[in-house]
């Protein structure tokens, strides 16, 4: 093509299309806020507690887990190995159970620094290394979905898939006009295990309060809660395409154009299968390749950041999903997404909260942060703030962890998750979205930019938003756009667990060697135990 492609005033896309999109000439959209609406308020309906609960389920779960533990404790427990060990016997049991416990382990798999690093790694593998369904059932689901014979609308169709996941597998596939595509299809029946899983969750989480110290803090009910609204979301794929074009079009609003999005087919969606352009890059992960072929990973991860900094404060849309078999980086050096089943979504309130949260972290006021804190439904409404300034010791010195005993530590996180769930603190589904991707990003940095100043880096990124959006901030938070925003270092480092002494440095080997301290204080209270 001589120009570039027209589509690309509408959304942030590649500059090789295999079709144009046209959001009005996309079938697939037909009375699609309806079905937003109506999806959504099957979340509450669905992980509502039942008062009893799949009696031959629960026995599944229950059995497979605990041969599990079993297992562990007859070959693996008081070894050195006996985490990792657990770990793999747990990810085998979630890879039996199904489609919803294997979603359950993708969220832990994101979880690191909250996880053991042994579970998440173990975990990870539930991203695409899950048993597929057979060619047969696919092809069934496809010709139903689509109406017509595979061969019709496909000249060819990988009977492999490129990567199988919880909720649906992908294949590679070349229309019969010669595009190259791929097409994602959902599981058979998955709606239907689904909801009896969420059932079962739903009735056993009251029972997990207080007792499983990973789990305390966020809340069981209201994880089940959160896992309902996100899950049933990604059970129509037609919402999923729409949210390719929404956070495609924000991209362009916000001028990125480090960052892109496959474009779906603007016929070939339905309920359960969605074709769309295929991308061809560089796995996250293949740091090595992209280095040999003169990507600047740095860079790579600033963009990435800003652009889902940008999405999610100014636009309130945002990719919820964020790991490395999400993210492709393109030989040019851009970024293409990919998997938008999970994506985020703020109303204006919201948005604003979110805005303030984030501006206020780096000014320094606590309360304004707990305040946006409660508008996110972190806390109840009537929450009274300046108790949780004082009983959280907020107002005080920062405390940090590489100076406490192992002991300390525990004791300070137990005392600190009694007094949350105390005031009824849970975790709303847009921040778990957003720490998740955030901790993603943390994590990546260790393999594409080890030697970032992350101190030096905040200072960047705060002075990008200034300079680009410094009025519009100003505006939105209600502030005289005349007076400039001072970046608080103190207050940074104090969010961070570091004091004064560290400057304006800190490496990501520094974040790291810390890390490590933490961890083998606790590792070294445990087998004291």
């Amino acid at each position: 093509m001589d120009s570039a492609p027209s589509d690309l005033q509408f959304g942030a896309f590649s500059d090789t299309p295999p079709w144009l999109v046209d959001p009005s000439a996309c079938t697939w959209r037909r009375g699609l806020d309806g079905v937003r609406i109506r999806t959504a308020a099957q979340a509450p309906v669905i992980a509502a507690r039942p008062r009893v609960p799949s009696i031959s389920r629960s026995i599944e779960v229950v059995g497979r887990i605990g041969l599990a533990l079993i297992g562990w404790y007859i070959r693996d427990r008081g070894k050195d190995t006996s985490r990792a060990g657990l770990s793999r016997r747990l990810r085998i049991s979630f890879e039996n159970l199904g489609s919803t416990f294997i979603k359950l382990g993708q969220i832990v798999s994101g979880g690191d620094g909250l996880f053991p690093t042994e579970l998440v790694t173990e975990f990870k593998l539930l991203r695409d290394r899950v048993p597929a369904e057979t060619f047969r059932d696919v092809k069934a689901i496809v010709e139903a979905e689509l109406g017509q014979p595979i061969d019709v609308i496909f000249a060819h169709f990988d009977t492999q898939p490129i990567a199988a996941a919880s909720i649906a597998q992908v294949h590679a596939a070349t229309l019969r006009t010669g595009e190259e595509v791929v097409v994602k299809v959902q599981r058979p029946a998955i709606g239907d295990r689904v909801r009896s899983d969420l059932g079962a969750m739903a009735w056993l989480a009251p029972f997990l309060i207080g007792r499983i110290p990973v789990a305390a803090l966020a809340n069981p009910p209201a994880l089940v809660d959160l896992f309902a609204e996100t899950i049933v979301e990604e059970l129509d794929f037609r919402l999923e395409a729409e949210n390719m074009l929404d956070i495609a079009a924000v991209l362009t609003r916000t001028g990125i154009r480090t960052t892109f999005v496959p474009r779906p087919h603007p016929t070939l969606v339905t309920r359960r299968v969605l074709v769309m352009e295929r991308l061809h890059g560089y796995s996250f992960d293949d740091v090595e390749g992209m280095r040999d072929s003169g990507i600047d990973t740095g860079e790579l991860l600033r963009s990435g950041l800003i652009s889902f900094l940008e999405g999610a404060l100014l636009h309130g849309v945002f990719h919820g999903d964020l790991h490395g078999g999400n993210l492709l980086a393109m030989p040019d050096g851009r970024t293409g997404l990919l998997d938008f089943g999970i994506t985020g979504r703020l109303d204006e309130h919201k948005r604003l909260a979110f805005l303030r949260l984030l501006v206020l972290g780096t000014t320094g006021d606590v309360r304004g942060q707990l305040s946006a804190l409660r508008d996110l439904g972190a806390f109840p409404a009537d929450t009274n703030l300046d108790d949780v300034i004082k009983d959280l010791g907020l107002d005080g010195p920062v405390k940090d962890p590489t100076a406490m005993s192992a002991d300390e530590l525990v004791g300070e996180l137990r005392e600190i998750t009694k007094k949350l769930l105390g005031y009824g603190a849970r975790a709303p589904k847009e921040l778990m979205l957003f720490v998740k991707n955030m901790m993603f990003l943390d994590g990546a940095t260790a393999t594409l930019a080890p030697d970032l100043d992350i101190l030096g880096e905040i200072t960047h990124i705060y002075s990008y938003f200034q300079r680009q959006y410094g009025d519009r901030i100003s505006s939105d938070l209600g502030l005289d756009p005349n007076t400039e925003m001072e970046l608080d270092m103190n207050a940074v480092r104090a969010g961070m667990g570091i004091g004064e002494e560290w400057g304006d440095s800190l490496t990501y080997a520094d974040v790291r060697a810390r890390r490590e301290t933490i961890r083998k204080r606790m590792d070294d209270r445990r087998r004291k135990r």
